[in-house]
């Protein structure tokens, strides 16, 4: 029985030339056009909205909160296994504000740097137990103003606890807009800036999710799916290598 020969690999010229296809394809639409097609199809992907697609599990604006702190250079997965027995003896920011830090270091240890977010979840529970009555704020500027809190956890609560304009950037997010070509911006707040008008404000946490969910299973940082993306078709990156991939990272990374 004969073997079946493999596909030949791509020279440099030949990807040269399919992403300057690509690109050509891609210069049809306006970025607004573009980022409607994107939201669209990966709706179709990855359909729900911001509430039902946040993978962290909670109940309350609290729990979200305290679960995205969380999250910072952790999986969600490993968040979840951790939640239910913190949740359980901090069921509110009084109570959290009040814990005795190493009990709450061992708690959360396994999400790792359990110290500084051990630290950021006490003093953030004792400014909103101080400053907003224990209940968690939904303004951006009171968001951010609660320690371990920047825009990126600012924008998970408003969108997904309040179902407010919110548009969380990430590294899923950072790097899917810059390969399909909506931006040219390379720091998260920049990219929330140029990417937040060019959709309906109720639309930008799911489409934050769903480009993370994209990133994750499909447009992955060193060997992107292209051969399966819904977006192929209008991305002037489909057909990147793993090297050309890399390159792409590593540009983002020297341009901060």
């Amino acid at each position: 029985m004969g073997s079946i020969p493999k596909k030949s690999a791509k020279s440099h010229s030949e990807e040269s030339s399919e992403r300057s296809s690509n690109q050509k394809k891609n210069a049809n639409y306006s970025r607004e056009r573009l980022a409607r097609i994107i939201f669209e199809r990966l709706g179709k992907e990855y359909p729900g909205s911001a509430s039902s697609l946040c993978a962290l599990q909670h109940k309350n604006p609290f729990q979200l909160l305290v679960a995205t702190i969380l999250s910072a250079q952790c999986t969600d997965e490993r968040v979840n296994q951790v939640t239910p027995l913190l949740f359980a003896e901090y069921p509110t920011p009084a109570l959290l504000a009040k814990a005795d830090p190493s009990r709450l270091e061992e708690i959360v240890r396994p999400t790792g740097f359990y110290r500084s977010k051990s630290g950021n979840l006490i003093a953030m529970a004792e400014a909103v137990t101080t400053n907003f009555k224990g209940k968690i704020p939904k303004q951006m500027d009171d968001l951010v103003s609660l320690p371990g809190v920047g825009r990126k956890t600012a924008n998970v609560i408003l969108s997904v606890a309040y179902n407010l304009p919110g548009l969380p950037v990430d590294t899923h997010v950072q790097r899917l807009t810059k390969r399909m070509g909506l931006t040219t911006e390379t720091t998260p707040d920049k990219i929330e800036m140029d990417i937040s008008p060019l959709l309906k404000p109720e639309e930008l946490g799911a489409f934050s999710l769903r480009l993370i969910l994209h990133g994750r299973k499909v447009c992955k940082a060193r060997k992107p799916l292209c051969d399966i993306c819904p977006l192929a078709d209008i991305c002037p990156s489909s057909g990147i290598t793993v090297e050309t991939a890399a390159e792409i990272k590593v540009g983002a990374k020297s341009s901060k």
